[in-house]
């Protein structure tokens, strides 16, 4: 007898008593269409960013083409060679003064994502440009619950360690929604989670008795969730426990760091409940409420920050007691340069952890990587001159082409890498930020 399989809307929930939460992407949801499945999955965009430039020596390869020689900085990759690219002479011309005052991190950091020219300004009449993934999440609509998901590890500077001349907004972040409006970061994990499955969908007396019984939001849904188990395939079955126990698992750590509120490295203020006191912890937190966003189809654009331009944070953990920025001014002083050295691999090897997860997080019968465009990069390469020219960008994910070290001309605007990006995201654009051309071998090879 052919037991008949319920077909399902993408935006199923799971439901219970106040609560809602979204499912990843089921097999239930895409009946007879197994032959395609790679080609009828959706396609996302992330984008992971380094404050504070790079020792450049450190990350770009010696060789060009396949088969380089993985450079120190770069050497945590090793096990994702594949599944990423270097692009080497990408720069941004709009981060250049043109007659305004000296500056760098202020200009730099808003044309990464935009190929703007910042305006100079330290009130609230700001300006620079629509970034890339907000292009792609107007592009996709309302798709998904959420357009996008700006996460990061540093709270938001409203007042000093800003660049000099240039607002603050500048260097909080790097998504812009509109040329007027930057989009905030956020980095306490409580409150990400909390949009993901708690904001519309939980009722006031939900949550008020999630709070009162300490209980997770999976205690409310557990009912349908059984239900709806009983109903689905063994792949789906399986899928949806991988789903249930990934998030009860994030549940439970933003729980134990809430439990113990831990004091901010810098100064004595009191870090806000659910930022965990380890560094470490709270990135890894932070990427894998990013990926078990992109696995719920909550959203398919995201951004990370693993620190704020002009960041000052410390790293005693990696032997780097002295101050990031600070570093990255080094003034070619060959201890400074192998502290900062330092906190570049230690960054990327979380870059490595956020591959690593999206790999092992299935989408279809592939991965979640497969359909995904990951731009990792920096406002700078030589922090020591603020040199904007020459940036250290990596490309990532089964949207582009792995394996190699391409070397562009320098001085090739990234805003043309974005361009082809934008294209290969289906998005039916002729152009963006200042470009000239779409850098279709960047993306294609």
């Amino acid at each position: 007898m052919r037991v008949v399989r319920p077909v399902l809307s993408r935006r199923t929930l799971l439901r219970g008593a106040g609560a809602a939460m979204a499912l990843p992407f089921l097999e239930a949801m895409m009946p007879g269409a197994r032959a395609a499945d790679r080609a009828s999955r959706p396609k996302r965009l992330q984008v992971f960013y380094s404050p504070n430039g790079m020792t450049m020596p450190g990350f770009q390869p010696a060789e060009t083409g396949a088969g380089f020689a993985l450079p120190p900085t770069l050497e945590p990759l090793a096990p994702h060679r594949e599944n990423f690219s270097v692009i080497s002479g990408l720069g941004h011309p709009q981060a250049a003064a043109m007659g305004d005052r000296p500056a760098g991190h202020g200009r730099s950091c808003p044309a990464f994502l935009t190929g703007a020219h910042a305006r100079q300004t330290e009130g609230p009449d700001i300006r620079a440009g629509i970034s890339m993934d907000q292009v792609f999440a107007a592009h996709l609509g309302d798709a998904t619950p959420l357009a996008s998901l700006e996460l990061g590890i540093d709270q938001a500077s409203l007042l000093g360690s800003c660049d000099i001349n240039y607002s603050c907004a500048y260097t909080n972040g790097i998504s812009w929604l509109t040329p007027s409006v930057p989009l905030p970061v956020e980095a306490n994990p409580r409150a990400v989670f909390e949009r993901l499955f708690g904001d519309g969908d939980m009722d006031e007396a939900g949550r008020l008795a999630q709070l009162r019984r300490q209980s997770s939001i999976l205690d409310f849904v557990m009912e349908d969730a059984r239900r709806l188990s009983g109903e689905l395939g063994m792949e789906d079955r399986r899928k949806l426990d991988e789903y249930l126990d990934a998030t009860r698992a994030i549940e439970k750590r933003i729980q134990r760091s809430a439990a113990s509120p831990a004091t901010a490295q810098a100064g004595s203020l009191e870090q806000p409940a659910g930022i965990p006191g380890d560094f470490a912890e709270h990135v890894k937190l932070m990427i894998d409420l990013q990926v078990l966003a992109m696995q719920a189809d909550i959203t398919r654009v995201g951004t990370f920050m693993i620190g704020r331009e002009l960041s000052n944070r410390t790293y005693p953990e990696i032997g780097v007691p002295d101050s990031h920025h600070m570093l990255s001014h080094h003034g070619n002083n060959p201890e400074k340069m192998a502290q900062l050295g330092k906190i570049n691999r230690y960054h990327m090897e979380f870059f490595a952890y956020y591959l690593q997860r999206m790999k092992d997080t299935r989408d279809g019968e592939g991965s979640l990587l497969d359909r995904t465009l990951v731009i990792r990069g920096s406002a700078f390469g030589d922090s020591n001159e603020h040199d904007f020219m020459d940036l250290p960008v990596v490309v990532a994910g089964g949207l582009a082409k792995g394996g190699r070290h391409l070397r562009v001309e320098k001085g090739t605007s990234m805003s043309n890498l974005m361009l082809a990006g934008l294209q290969s995201l289906d998005v039916p654009a002729e152009s963006f930020g200042d470009s000239t051309a779409a850098l279709r071998d960047a993306i294609d090879g």
